[in-house]
């Protein structure tokens, strides 16, 4: 059995989150660095501070040795371990004075610096504490005219700024981290609402696949709503083709009816083989008739109605040779039909063999376009001819099945029955009238077309 596939929903969340999720960890990162930079800047700077505080502390005791009186109200020079550290050394690194609370550090600070010089780094202490430490090199005036090359030094434990970095990354990974979390549960909010059509869709689908509805539903977002339409109009196809089967059934049973009736009753007659060629004609015509398009217009090409009119055009001329006849086509060379060409093609052949069968002379055929009707009405075929054409009461009883306008001439009454079928199939419209030019029958199909 194979796994279902992951929604479309989970697809897209997945899609939105990776970027999402990586775009705030950059971002949490860069902030982190940036933060630790402005603690060096601060930790620095206090160091400078504490450089010069240490500078004007020094003095020249009255035996002439440098001596240090720092104003220290928390006494962390005077403990050790502290934290804060301080020494003076000379030019050549000899320790002048360090502070009391170096002692047990092993802390070196403040070797050899020229004057002018300046020295930051870090330092680790016997116990595994980070300091800073931040030397300047000197020339210390103690006398006029006197002065003296020193090294002073000053550090700092990083412990608070360590506490201080912890919490900010702890603060930036809940704040990141819920804000991802609301972002996300958002986002998938507003894709289940923005997909909800898809799913619609799919139930849908489902129900039709299921037998408990006929088509898709409507008020579908545009971007679905032509998806719908053609899925209707190819459900309408199939529900139309499958009707169009069985009424081909019922019309090659109807009309086999009569020659199988002949052969029973005449098993011997030299009538037989007429009644069985004209059987195989007639289920020759049944079975091209059921294999036709079905009224679909999806995704069918455009089908010139020129060449079709020209063929039909000779293969009648040749068909009536025995009346004087004159076929006239009016029809533009971009002129098309969107549909099956087997469904134009037979269309095209009942409506010009009735006319060349009715008419005396002259039969006339002629094509357009409006671009201002529906699609399924735009193309407009208008078949006429100069023969007695049909009285009024008749023109609706004609298109039913089985019926003729005259029962004496041979038939089945199915050629305009179909005509019917077929452009209701497509949407179009039908009309039987009289012609004004040709003074005989005027029959217009409105159909799809280009």
């Amino acid at each position: 059995m194979q796994p279902t596939p992951p929604s479309v929903s989970r697809r897209l969340l997945f899609a939105v989150a990776v970027p999402l999720v990586l775009f705030f960890a950059l971002t949490i990162g860069v902030l982190d660095r940036v933060f630790q930079r402005l603690q060096n800047d601060a930790l620095r700077e206090l160091l400078v501070e504490q450089v010069v505080g240490l500078v004007t502390s020094v003095d020249l005791s009255r035996e002439g040795n440098l001596e240090v009186v720092m104003l220290d109200p928390e006494m962390r020079m005077e403990l050790p371990g502290s934290g804060l550290y301080a020494t003076v050394r000379d030019q050549d690194g000899k320790l002048i004075w360090s502070s009391a609370s170096l002692a047990g550090t092993g802390l070196e600070l403040g070797m050899r610096l020229p004057v002018g010089g300046t020295e930051f780094r870090y330092l680790v202490t016997r116990d595994g504490a980070t300091v800073a430490a931040l030397s300047r090199g000197l020339q210390w005036n103690y006398a006029p005219g006197t002065s003296k090359d020193l090294v002073f030094t000053a550090a700092d434990t990083t412990e608070p700024q360590r506490r201080q970095l912890r919490r900010f990354r702890q603060q930036m990974a809940g704040w990141f981290g819920g804000l991802v979390l609301v972002l996300l549960a958002t986002m998938a909010w507003m894709m289940r609402r923005a997909l909800a059509p898809v799913r619609r869709l799919e139930q849908e689908i489902a129900a039709v696949e299921a037998g408990q509805a006929q088509q898709l539903g409507g008020a579908y977002p545009r971007e679905l709503a032509g998806v719908t339409r053609g899925m209707n109009a190819l459900l309408e196809s199939e529900r139309n083709r499958i009707a169009r089967y069985r009424d081909t059934l019922g019309n090659l049973a109807h009309s086999l009816k009569t020659p199988l009736a002949v052969m029973r009753a005449n098993p011997d007659s030299s009538s037989t083989r007429a009644e069985i060629d004209r059987m195989a004609q007639i289920v020759d015509h049944q079975l091209k008739r059921a294999a036709a398009g079905g009224g679909t217009t999806l995704g069918q090409a455009s089908v010139p109605l020129l060449p079709l009119v020209a063929d039909l055009r000779l293969t009648l001329l040749k068909v009536h040779a025995r009346k004087d006849l004159r076929i006239d086509a009016d029809i533009a060379p971009s002129l098309g039909f969107v549909g099956d060409t087997g469904d134009i093609l037979e269309l095209l052949g009942n409506l010009l063999d009735n006319a060349c069968k009715w008419c005396r002379t002259c039969v006339a055929v002629s094509a357009r376009v409006d671009p201002q009707r529906p699609l399924s009405r735009r193309l407009s075929i208008v078949v006429e001819d100069d023969g007695p054409g049909i009285a009024a009461p008749d023109r609706v009883r004609v298109i039913e099945r089985g019926v003729r306008a005259d029962e004496q001439v041979p038939g089945h009454g199915l050629g305009l029955a179909m005509v019917r079928e077929t452009v209701a199939l497509y949407g179009g419209q039908f009309s039987i009238d009289s012609s004004p030019a040709l003074g005989g029958t005027r029959v217009e199909l409105q159909l799809p077309g280009r």
